[in-house]
């Protein structure tokens, strides 16, 4: 299972995840499996910043985990993202949360997403694709994972 999460924040965050999914649904070795409920959810760490828009995907595709992750980059950059400092606002984040059960700990590709367990904002809409999926190191589930984050999550269900 391929799992991928998406956020923004700045302009107009939903029009910027829809269409980072219209992307992937055009390359030819990708395939949209399911999608989450959108999401406003506060940022993380806390800040003055606006409230982000997240959603999470399940995709098929023949890509490997580093071909996948690079385009998801290149997406990334078409909306006009430029990486200058770490949890900055931005118009388009896109995670790659899993890739299957690969564990990779390299400076390129960190497999599954480190922070996974610890982020309502991840969690909540990974939830919605894929409540069952087991984290390769943990083995818990996401309602496992959900279960233990403390406090009450800063989010809010989008009408759609």
């Amino acid at each position: 299972m391929v799992l991928i999460g998406l956020g923004a924040n700045l302009g107009d965050p939903k029009a910027a995840c829809l269409g980072a999914i219209a992307a992937l649904d055009k390359h030819p070795n990708i395939q949209v499996v399911q999608k989450s409920r959108w999401y406003k959810t506060a940022p993380v760490p806390v800040s003055d910043q606006p409230w982000y828009v997240n959603g999470a995907l399940q995709v098929k595709t023949s890509l490997s985990a580093h071909e996948l992750l690079r385009f998801l980059h290149q997406i990334e950059a078409d909306f006009g993202r430029i990486r200058l400092e770490r949890n900055e606002a931005r118009v388009l984040d896109l995670d790659l949360l899993a890739y299957g059960d690969q564990i990779s700990n390299s400076s390129e590709l960190l497999l599954p997403h480190p922070r996974i367990s610890e982020r309502a904002f991840v969690l909540i809409p990974l939830n919605d694709v894929a409540p069952n999926w087991r984290h390769p190191v943990s083995g818990q589930t996401v309602k496992q994972m959900l279960q233990g984050l403390p406090g009450d999550p800063k989010i809010e269900l989008l009408d759609d």
